[in-house]
């Protein structure tokens, strides 16, 4: 995709902000890509090279641990958000009532770094809904040695760039700079460490690195490898196109949260990351990282003002953030082929 989209958002992201004419120049265009496709690569995006660096590492040296190893930080019961999901426990397919065999790929979840204290307050007494989902706690290997600070340190920087990206999309809406302010102060975001090992045998009939499906909350940032067997939206034109590795930039799409909001002036657009070729040679292992940014669980997400036509009506109900993520997740959920 040589004409895929990159923007440089540093006068958002940087020490020194850019001028409101410059600003608004990148709302601009980043209002043009997310009525398309809502892809695109964001390059000056302020991430420290070695923050990303020291998480990649960590990732990378997870998943290289005995399987046995790995299973000792294995999400506590079907359905829970956080730790390890082994190789062929979730199908992607499945939120959109697709039936499909298990995706070929593993992760590391985890979610808040405050979830720990928060799971406390609610194991002593306090009555919340959908408490054991909302306040589950993150689960940290002992190994390998530095991931839990790597990770930490990579969740923090993202959560950064996420609400900068989120100050760009009020710019691109009409909308004051802290709109989304209050919807995002206390946000449920989580981070999914991928590995998507080479395999030489055939996959099933159907079955994807991962399925077909669309992001759940307001905005993913990625950042994958460029290994064969990656990445895939269908465009407007109902074809699948692949999205390129962009050296020092990440992927960021919008999510089914923001499509709502956006009264679907923005789309949320279905991606896939297909099975490497046959014929493909050496390894195909393939590593990525998503960053999910999800409003707060309380959020109630319904028509932004400045996305409504005068004299029409809102296409979508209103949704909680957190009720809308559950219930998405929890439809993904396979069990693992073995144990």
């Amino acid at each position: 995709m040589h004409d895929f989209p990159v923007v440089e958002i540093s006068a958002f992201t940087s020490a020194h902000p850019g001028s409101r004419e410059t600003k608004l120049k990148i709302a601009r265009e980043v209002d043009e890509v997310c009525r398309r496709t809502g892809f695109l690569a964001v390059s000056g995006h302020g991430v420290p090279q070695e923050v990303i660096a020291h998480a990649w590492q960590a990732g990378r040296d997870f998943f290289d641990l005995h399987r046995e190893e790995k299973l000792r930080v294995k999400m506590l019961y079907e359905g829970y958000p956080y730790g390890y999901s082994p190789l062929q426990a979730e199908a992607l397919a499945q939120s959109l009532g697709d039936e499909t065999p298990p995706d070929l790929k593993e992760s590391f979840n985890i979610g808040p770094l405050e979830l720990d204290a928060r799971a406390h307050s609610v194991r002593a007494g306090d009555a919340v809904p959908d408490a054991a989902f909302r306040y589950a706690a993150n689960l940290w290997p002992n190994r390998p040695v530095g991931f839990r600070e790597a990770a930490a340190d990579y969740y923090r920087a993202l959560s950064r760039l996420a609400k900068q990206i989120m100050t760009i999309f009020t710019l691109a809406l009409d909308l004051p700079e802290n709109y989304f302010d209050p919807f995002v102060n206390d946000p449920i975001s989580a981070l999914r460490m991928l590995n998507y090992p080479h395999s030489p045998a055939t996959p099933k009939p159907g079955q994807l690195r991962a399925g077909a499906h669309c992001d759940y909350g307001s905005l993913t940032v990625l950042l994958a490898d460029a290994a064969p067997g990656g990445l895939e939206i269908r465009n407007p034109e109902g074809n699948w196109i692949p999205i390129p590795v962009v050296p020092g930039a990440f992927i960021v799409n919008l999510g089914d949260l923001m499509a709502r909001w956006t009264n679907d002036r923005w789309v949320s657009t279905l991606h896939r990351v297909v099975n490497p070729p046959p014929d493909a040679a050496g390894s195909t292992r393939r590593q990525s990282f998503a960053f999910f940014h999800q409003p707060n669980w309380d959020a109630e997400i319904s028509c932004i003002p400045t996305c409504l036509a005068p004299g029409t009506a809102p296409k979508y109900e209103p949704v909680r953030s957190g009720e809308h993520l559950m219930n998405k997740f929890r439809r993904t959920v396979k069990t693992a082929t073995a144990t």
